[in-house]
Order: structure tokens, then sequence, then C-alpha cells
């Protein structure tokens, strides 16, 4: 039976698994939707603007590790999505966004909303395809999600003519795909790995540092037995919180520009480096030549780009990350006489460790009935569910969130990292909650990032999905306040937002709950009344208006160069 490229598309779809899709109708997409209406396999979710609905894909994604899948029109509706396109490809996130396009003969005529979407794409897209004939469109679209899910995971775009979506052909999806020149390596080198063990068990003061990929990879029990059979310490970037659990011992919590002081200094004095599935972002390094000065590092990321990019490495290991720890663990197992001996020479080191620890934890001081933000996000982790999502926006709360809630398990925090996306949560948790409508979802916002895509509350009530939204309200863009504070003598040029809008009022214009705290005695109540209400909540929390995010890294300076109080 032949088909047409619309119903094409969606057959493709349903054979790679895919349940959720979130998209935004239009004139060049109008065909696939025609054909969407009857099509009951698959739930479609309409966001109110392209970029929340790509945003809603990738929280998607995060949460389940399955490929996120968006849909946009030509033109405005597929250049709206570049955003939350920028955003997965910079944190890795494995996604399939299909846009429409003006018919084949048109393209290059600057017809009625056509846009280069291909060459706009090239930068923030892993791959890309066109499709020029709909006999090809089975093929690309196995390509685009063995593509967007294997390797170094990252989005892929479909950018589909409306005359292709209205051809037809004989329809067979293709049982497995090869591509010329793309061969992700999986196994990492043996003779590297056998290396890596031996600089393991002679070290003193060992760090491991774990990246997002551990969690894009499945990899965060391995990660766990690895550093609990040595006994090294680890810390964790932004997006590798969750990897290792950080109520544990060996936990550093994060390092970086606004990590933990024991992180940081951790990292700074150790002599070897285990760095797993991370790219020393500069946000982690800071000044790059005082970064772990001391340390031999191994790197084992399946991204050969990734390796020697930012720092020097000494011992490189290109494979699967999960394959290669697995690997790690066979060969420490032949070698436990010496992995004893490693651990009582490492009773310093961690003597060491313990004592930053405890001279500079990450700390604040709740006085008076002014709300703290911390406390906030601390009570939010007391009275929520051990698998409870959390996505944030970008900003202070962000950081807060990586400091205060203690993540424990993978796949529960979801936050823009490399691009630092305002706008991000809300929608980000949409697709969260669409994937685990049983679970606690929550988006934790400050008042300016939530403003960016406040009007997803809609997609929440008309889809019926559960989540919480926390809004920080300090009534400033926060971070960038700081950075005036501290950096600028307080001239905070354009980051006081005075209107006093009423958040409580918002939500119940789009039928959800609004509630809200200006004591610090009335957060236990508004956060437990939220988590008993079913459907979306928006809790607004007044907080302390200049309080700042520490430790804190200045710009080009080295991790010990922390601004503490």
């Amino acid at each position: 039976m032949k088909l047409n490229g619309a119903r094409i598309l969606l057959e493709c779809l349903k054979r790679e698994g895919v349940d959720t899709i979130f998209g935004y109708p239009g004139g060049t997409v109008i065909n696939l939707y025609d054909e969407l209406f009857s099509f009951r396999e698959i739930r479609h979710i309409l966001p109110r603007h392209e970029q929340a609905g790509v945003h809603a894909a990738d929280g998607y994604a995060r949460a389940t590790g399955k490929v996120g899948v968006a849909i946009a029109t030509s033109g405005p509706g597929a250049t709206n999505t570049i955003t939350a396109i920028a955003t997965a490809y910079m944190d890795s996130i494995p996604m399939v966004i299909v846009t429409g396009q003006v018919p084949t003969a048109l393209i290059g005529n600057d017809a009625f909303q056509e846009a280069d979407i291909i060459g706009i794409t090239r930068p923030c897209t892993k791959h890309n395809f066109l499709v020029k004939d709909v006999k090809d469109l089975a093929l690309i679209m196995k390509k685009a999600f063995y593509i967007a899910r294997t390797g170094r995971p990252g989005p892929v775009l479909v950018d589909l003519p409306k005359d292709v979506q209205i051809a037809q052909t004989e329809f067979e999806y293709p049982e497995s795909v090869e591509i010329r020149g793309y061969k992700p390596t999986v196994e990492g080198h043996p003779k590297q790995i056998e290396k890596a063990v031996s600089v393991m068990l002679q070290a003193k003061k060992p760090v491991i540092y774990v990246g997002g990929g551990v969690i894009l990879g499945n990899a965060a029990g391995e990660l766990t037995k690895l550093a609990h059979q040595l006994g090294i310490p680890v810390t964790m970037t932004l997006n590798g919180l969750g990897s290792f659990p950080e109520d544990d011992d060996l936990s550093l919590g994060m390092l970086g520009m606004h990590g933990h002081y024991c992180a940081n200094m951790a990292v700074s004095n150790c002599d070897l480096l285990i760095a797993v599935a991370a790219r020393f972002d500069d946000r982690v390094t800071g000044k790059i030549a005082a970064f772990a000065p001391h340390a031999k590092i191994i790197h084992v990321d399946v991204d050969p780009t990734s390796i020697k990019k930012n720092v020097r490495v000494d011992l490189p290991i290109v494979g699967d990350v999960r394959e290669v720890l697995t690997r790690m663990l066979k060969v420490i197992n032949g070698h436990k006489g010496e992995v004893e001996t490693m651990k009582q020479n490492l009773a310093p080191w961690i003597e060491q460790i313990n004592e930053w620890k405890a001279k500079h934890p990450v700390t604040y001081k709740q006085t008076g009935s002014t709300i703290k933000p911390q406390y906030v996000i601390q009570r939010l982790r007391a009275l929520s569910n051990p698998d409870a999502i959390l996505a944030t926006d970008v900003g202070q709360h962000q950081m807060w969130v990586a400091q205060f809630f203690q993540f424990t398990r993978p796949r529960t925090l979801l936050s823009s990292g490399g691009l630092g996306t305002m706008g991000f949560g809300l929608p980000a948790a949409m697709g969260a909650q669409a994937a685990f409508p049983e679970r606690q979802v929550m988006a934790v916002c400050g008042d300016g990032g939530f403003q960016m895509n406040m009007q997803e509350l809609a997609t929440l009530v008309q889809n019926r999905l559960n989540v919480k939204i926390v809004i920080l309200n300090n009534n400033f863009l926060g971070m960038v306040r700081q950075w005036q504070e501290l950096f600028f003598d307080k001239r905070y040029s354009s980051t006081c937002m005075e209107l006093p809008i009423d958040f409580i009022k918002l939500a119940e214009a789009f039928g959800a709950v609004g509630l809200q705290a200006t004591k610090v005695d009335e957060v236990d109540g508004v956060i437990k009344k939220a988590f008993e209400i079913d459907g979306p909540v928006l809790m607004e929390f007044k907080v302390a208006r200049e309080e700042k995010v520490l430790p804190m890294v200045p710009a080009g300076a080295s991790l010990t160069e922390m601004v503490l109080t």
C-alpha cells in the first residue's frame, strides 16, 4: 500500500517507539496534522510557543532517556525553535525536530513563510536533513533517530517540504542503518583502560570529575560502583548532578564557579583527576592555567573532539562511558590487594577533604521572617518524593537548587547548562510530566525566567499536567544584579523588575491554582498544600531581594580564589 509523506513520517515515529510529540501547526505542516488527527498511537501536546514545544521535548528526553520529538511549521515557526535546539545541542540531548518547508519548487524564491532552516541550524544541530523526495523519507527518519541517540547525543532536524508530505510512495522502514563516515566508538581501548586503572591504584589524592554524559549514557550505577570500590571522592558538574548520590560520604557536590568549597579545593590539590563524560567547561575550570595544576588527567568521553579541547590530558579513553566503566570495574576486580592498599593510602586525603567540608560548607543564615531562597529549596527537598523531578530556569535559583536540593538519582535534575537558557524550566517540566504523569515534577524559576515562557500555564491546564511551579520572586534579574553588586559598584542597570505582577491572579487566569508565601513560617504550608492539589499549581515565594549565590569564583580567577562571604 502506498502512503503519503505525512503518514510515512508518523509511521516512522511509531516504529521508533515515540509515544509523545510536542508540536505547533501551520500551513506547511497542515497535511501532517491532518494525518495526525486520526493517528491515535501517538499523543500530541500543543504548546503555546514553538520554543517551549522544543524545550518540552528536551525535558521529555532528559527525564526518560528517549529521543524527544517536536514539530513546527516553516518560517517563523521554524526560527522560533532555534534557542531550544541550541539548548539541546549544548547539553547533548537526543532529539528529532521536524519542520515544515515550502514546496520544493519554491525553495529559494522567498516564498511566504520560507526560511533556510537547514542553513540556520547547521551550527546548532548534530546533523540536519532536507527531504527532497518522499522515497527518501523513511531512510532519512531512520538516520535521524540513529544519529540523535548514538555516540555523543544531540538534536537532529528534518526539514519536510509540503509537496513531499503530499506525495505518495510504498512505505518500508529500514531495520538498521549505516552511515558512511559516522562510526561512533563504543568500546574503549583495552590497553588505555588498563593503564588508567594502574594510574588510579597509585594515586594518593584522586578525584573523579563527572559530567552530564554519565547520565546521558545511563552509567550512573557503574560510576557509583567505581567510586565505592576505590574510595575516590566524586565531584559533579551542574548537568552531572544525580549521577552520584549527593548524600554519599564521598560526594563533594558541584564544582566550578558556584561550586562547593571542598570540591574546588579538592580538584585544585588532587594528584589525579578522572574526568568521566565531562567537557571541561569554562564555568567548571575557571582559569585554565591554574586548573588541577598538580594532577595527571584521565579523560573518558565518547566524543573524541572533546578530549584535549580545553585542557591537557595525560590518558585519553574514547568510548561509550558505560562500556568503559564496566571494563574498568572488571580490571579493578583483578587487583583486590592493591585496591585495599590504595584505600589505606587515601586516608589522609579523605581527612583533608572532610576538613574542607567542615571549614566552609555551603550555607546561609535564615534570620527573621524574610524568606531566604535557599530555605525554600531545602524545604522542597524535605517535602518532596525521593524520585521527584525538578526542572530549573537559569539564574540564581538554578545555582541554589544545585547547592541545596541534594540530588541522589539520575534524570531528576533538568537544567540548561551549556547555553544557560532563561525560560527553559517551565516547558522542560511540562515535558517531564507528560512522560511521567504519576511522579512529582517541579519547575523552579526566577520571576524573570518564568515570564519568558509563562504562557505554557495554558498547556499545563489543558493537558492536566500536574507540574508544581516555584517562583523565587526577588523582583530582580538576580544573577546579573549580583555581578553588578560585586563588580560594578551596585549600578543596577536594567536588572530591577519593579512592576508588581500578581502571579496568583495570573495563575488563576489560566485556570491553575496560585499560592503565595511572604514569611518564612508560611513556606511549608504552601508547599504541602501544592502537593495535595491535583493539577498545576504556581507557588510564589517573596524572597530576600539581595541574597547572593556563594561561593563564587570571579571570571578569570582560579578555583581557589572563591568569594565566600
